[in-house]
């Protein structure tokens, strides 16, 4: 193969689209995880590894959080320092695990999944990436800078993150808001470049409704990412300005109004939970009608009902607002719209139970997982329309009771589904097979300290224990010592993972292309992919998940190579 690239082939409907530059073969060993790659495939890989690292040390933080809070009295940790790391630990899981790594895993699979050769912008795709471990140098200096590091939360409300006690112009605050507008502008920049990659570099036949559901959820939380952002962009911003030049927009004292920054701020961060979930949903969607070789139930319906979730998104932040003076017609209309927001989630959730009943299942570790995450995203809906209910919300507003809800949302449905998209391409990503054995450990550990750590919060919640406290009365003793058990409990899960990922992907067993049976045009082509995936596009002229029905998915199957059982099924 030449490794000048051809343009892709024209979108159905839509003329040709070429490729931005033509790749150069990267070397073929671990140096091209540290180049300029324009590869998606290595930019993919790159992206998932960085996260993970700092996930490991938002982890780290978490442990020690949780280390102060198995005992009422504060023991362990200085206050200040309590209020440095639970702002650190919120930042970094948020903005560089959970979106870095589900834009690496996008990355990698949407232009497998839709037959393109690579992103449409692929030098603005690995500009994007190296703006990651930028932003992660700059936030982690604002946990150290003499000036005092950011105490105010991941949210950053003023006035609290307006207080300067050091008079310093450069401090931790400032730092923080800098790194976060960084990661700003990267998230932007890849959704630029995944919404035209999308509707742009389709291979000929692969119409919208014959795309995967994960392409379709990469889409729609892009969609969201390029209308919410510009909102807590000004936000930050503004904010910086009352840091560091003497405006007034958020402070009080001066006639500034702090709840107008919750506006800004929650504008997109509500909706930034469903660009972090669902992708979760693709890839549950991917993985149940693999691994229960059935089709996916209600495939049209359920991938509308991610734009309906796409649109219903942008009209429910209030939710988090009914404790901050909101007028009771506006509390009433959010909490309309946060529960309305159940039912395109709802109608995912019976696709899937629908998908995975009767099925041939494979409890194998992508599936476990798979099927672990879609338990606790239940019963994190369950409690989800509770704190959409205006009396309750109010009831347990600032208690551990959200804390429980939002880490049931972001650890056992989000952390799960993306260990079992790892697990799942992991075959696909290095060409080996992982040890199934450490697996299904590290899911049982996983499974077991994600509800022993947040399970307690929904009671504690309910007693009235506050968030964001390193002391507290002794009566919430018992269920803080049960969550602190959880959270080391987790900690260790990462341990097998992290042997069986590196452990097989240096001398693992040799993985065969498709190791699944799985009817995917990322599964038809050698594994790993070679540099431009496909030496000829496929021409798709069937739909997804063809499990179980005499039809090929795509026209030309003798310039794909795709194994001999997939061809006749």
């Amino acid at each position: 193969m030449t490794n000048i690239s051809a343009p892709s082939a024209p979108t159905p409907g839509g003329p040709e689209t070429k490729i931005e530059e033509p790749h150069h073969h990267p070397p073929d060993n671990w140096r091209r995880y540290f180049s300029f790659s324009t590869d998606h495939k290595v930019i993919g890989i790159q992206y998932i590894v960085t996260s993970f690292f700092f996930f490991l040390v938002g982890g780290i933080l978490a442990m020690l959080i949780r280390g102060e809070l198995i005992t009422p009295e504060s023991d362990l940790l200085d206050r200040t320092v309590y209020n440095s790391m639970f702002t650190m630990h919120g930042t970094i899981m948020l903005f560089l695990w959970t979106f870095p790594v589900l834009v690496g895993l996008s990355n990698y699979l949407v232009p497998l999944m839709i037959g393109a050769r690579d992103m449409a912008f692929p030098r603005l795709n690995a500009a994007a990436f190296w703006m990651v471990p930028v932003f992660g140098i700059i936030l982690m200096a604002s946990f150290f800078v003499p000036g005092g590091s950011a105490q105010a939360g991941w949210w950053s409300y003023p006035p609290v993150s307006l207080q300067n006690p050091t008079g310093n112009l450069i401090n931790g605050q400032v730092l923080w808001l800098l790194a976060v507008a960084i990661s700003g502008v990267s998230s932007i920049m890849g959704a630029v470049n995944f919404v035209t990659t999308i509707v742009r570099m389709r291979s000929p036949g692969m119409t919208f409704f014959r795309m995967p559901a994960f392409v379709w959820t990469v889409w729609a939380a892009q969609i969201i990412q390029l209308f919410g952002l510009p909102a807590l962009t000004a936000g930050a911003v503004m904010l910086l300005l009352d840091l560091t030049c003497g405006t007034a927009f958020f402070d009080p004292a001066k006639g500034g109004d702090a709840v107008l920054y919750q506006h800004f701020f929650w504008f997109y961060s509500h909706p930034a939970v469903y660009v972090i979930i669902l992708p979760i949903f693709g890839i549950f969607s991917e993985l149940f009608p693999v691994h229960a070789r059935k089709p996916l139930f209600g495939y049209k319906v359920v991938v509308i009902s991610s734009f309906i979730i796409v649109f219903l998104s942008g009209i429910v932040w209030v939710h988090h607002m009914f404790a901050s003076g909101t007028p009771g017609w506006m509390r009433m209309l959010f909490m309309a719209t946060t529960m309305l927001i159940a039912v395109p989630t709802g109608i995912k959730v019976f696709a899937w139970v629908a998908t995975v009943w009767g099925g041939r299942l494979r409890l194998n570790t992508p599936m476990l997982f798979a099927l672990g995450g879609l338990v606790m995203f239940v019963f994190s809906g369950i409690t989800g329309i509770m704190l959409a209910a205006v009396p309750v919300d109010i009831h347990v507003n600032n208690t551990y009771f959200v804390v429980g809800h939002f880490h049931y949302v972001l650890y056992g449905a989000v952390v799960m589904g993306i260990y079992a998209a790892i697990y799942h391409w992991f075959p696909k990503m290095t060409g080996r097979m992982y040890s199934e054995g450490l697996g299904k450990l590290h899911f049982v550990l996983t499974f077991i300290g994600t509800n022993l750590n947040f399970l307690p919060m929904h009671p504690l919640g309910l007693m009235g224990m506050p968030r964001r406290v390193a002391s507290y009365d002794p009566e919430f003793a018992f269920w803080n010592v049960i969550a602190s058990v959880g959270g080391f409990l987790l900690g260790m899960s990462t341990l097998p993972f992290i042997l069986n990922i590196i452990g097989s992907w240096v001398q693992g067993e040799k993985a065969p292309s498709n190791p699944w049976r799985a009817i995917g045009l990322e599964w038809l082509i050698s594994s790993p992919p070679t540099v431009e995936n496909y030496e000829e596009l496929p021409v798709v002229i069937a739909e997804p998940y063809g499990y179980g029905k005499d039809e090929p998915l795509v026209a030309n199957p003798d310039k794909l190579e795709i194994p001999h059982d997939i061809k006749s099924q």
